[in-house]
């Protein structure tokens, strides 16, 4: 694969549109300029284009930092929901292998 090419699925690609195209609305409402957002974000401002138009090549803690910037939330703005969400996930996490290990597969004998 050429490099910088990034292999999206259409799910992704939606959800970067979608997200995409959330930062961009709330960074008109603020009437920030393309230069005035790259700046706070410590980024170009050819990336800022590029991520306010879904690009998958932008860092994704480029699009967080830029929702966070905005006032675009990433999760449910409930705290306490979002508290009790991240404790049950890390409980979760918790109950499940730390690593997963590629097994060889045994040979099912299937001839009866």
């Amino acid at each position: 694969m050429p490099k910088g090419l990034i292999q999206t699925g259409t799910v992704a690609k939606a959800a970067l549109a979608h997200f995409a195209a959330l930062l961009r609305v709330r960074r008109k409402e603020k009437g920030l300029t393309l230069d005035e957002l790259a700046d706070r974000l410590g980024a170009s401002t050819p990336t800022v284009r590029k991520m306010l138009g879904g690009a998958p090549t932008v860092a994704i803690g480029t699009y967080f930092e830029a929702a966070h910037i905005l006032g675009v939330p990433l999760f449910d703005p409930d705290s306490d929901r979002f508290a009790a969400t991240a404790s049950r996930t890390a409980e979760i996490d918790s109950l499940l292998p730390k690593r997963i290990v590629n097994r060889e597969e045994e040979e099912v004998d299937d001839d009866f």
